[in-house]
């Protein structure tokens, strides 16, 4: 058996790097009964069936050390959170949700703000807003390359697998291009009829930018859901929550509709954004409302 990684997923079929050898692969019939699929990012043990046309057939998938469903990709260490400027307007909900779900998988977080040309007002104000609280905050120019060379950390000796997660026409795979110095992933473009984003990108692979360092280009999507994470956790996620949840009168508060919250408390004082609390309400509400509604 040889060990590799797989780098791409087109629908049954798997590109595999095992010892700088690209080989197509598909998955024995017993994923399915275990249902477990393999996916981009994922260490694999594979059969090889023909080396001369580097076949193979992956036997089995090796522990991961997180999953992540959108962006589909398993063994992340890192997820670049991009949002533009204008064109489509900024999404903090989902940006909110997409930190969230860094803080639960335990993996490093950026949030990159395009489009700055754009809008260079609201770029200043969201950077402001996510580095007080302690998250690195680049702002980019997809089309002149501004800050691109900022988003990627290669002090990193370990493996990476980077992603990129943002609403369709925000600019990843623009960002992509620019990082990659090509166009191998399909820029997106926004629908001048409803302003929305167009999703052009439609493989999931996996571009190795250098050694170690490999970045995932994932189709773009809409939604976020975090559906993984109990709402009564949800708190811990909020990385600038974590210095007053000791000053809450009630175990288990749930920030919301109790008195005497240490959190409530320190956005009077200034201390927590009133608008990432609200947002928290938000995502809270609709967890607890799935929760409740769950069919078992």
């Amino acid at each position: 058996m040889q060990k590799g990684l797989i780098i791409k997923n087109i629908t049954n079929k798997y590109y595999i790097k095992s010892e700088e050898v690209i080989y197509e692969a598909v998955a024995r019939g017993k994923f399915k009964q275990e249902e477990v699929t393999p996916t981009v990012g994922d260490n694999v043990e594979i059969e090889i069936t023909d080396e001369q046309n580097k076949k193979a057939i992956i036997e089995k998938i090796i522990e991961r050390k997180n999953f992540s469903r959108r962006p589909k990709v398993a063994n992340l260490t890192s997820l670049i959170c991009v949002i533009a400027t204008k064109l489509p307007k900024p999404d903090l909900l989902m940006l909110d949700k997409q930190l969230v779900f860094t803080e639960y998988l335990n993996i490093r977080p950026t949030i990159v703000v395009n489009k700055i040309d754009l809008d260079e007002n609201t770029a200043l104000k969201i950077k402001n807003e996510y580095s007080n609280i302690g998250y690195k905050v680049i702002i980019t120019n997809a089309i002149t390359g501004q800050g691109i060379k900022e988003i990627l950390d290669k002090n990193q000796e370990d493996l990476q697998i980077i992603a990129l997660s943002g609403n369709s026409g925000v600019g990843k795979s623009s960002i992509i291009n620019k990082i990659l110095n090509k166009n191998e992933a399909v820029a997106g473009e926004i629908s001048t009829k409803n302003r929305r984003g167009k999703n052009t990108t439609t493989i999931t692979s996996l571009y190795e930018i250098e050694k170690n360092i490999y970045l995932v280009d994932t189709p773009g999507f809409s939604t976020f859901d975090i559906n993984e994470i109990e709402s009564n956790d949800l708190d811990k996620y909020f990385i600038e929550f974590r210095d007053y949840l000791t000053q809450c009168e009630y175990q288990g508060c749930s920030h919301v509709k109790e008195e005497n919250c240490g959190i409530k408390s320190a956005i009077e004082n200034g201390k927590i954004s009133r608008n990432r609390y609200d947002r928290y309400v938000k995502i809270y509400k609709d967890l607890k409302y799935k929760e409740e509604h769950k069919k078992w």
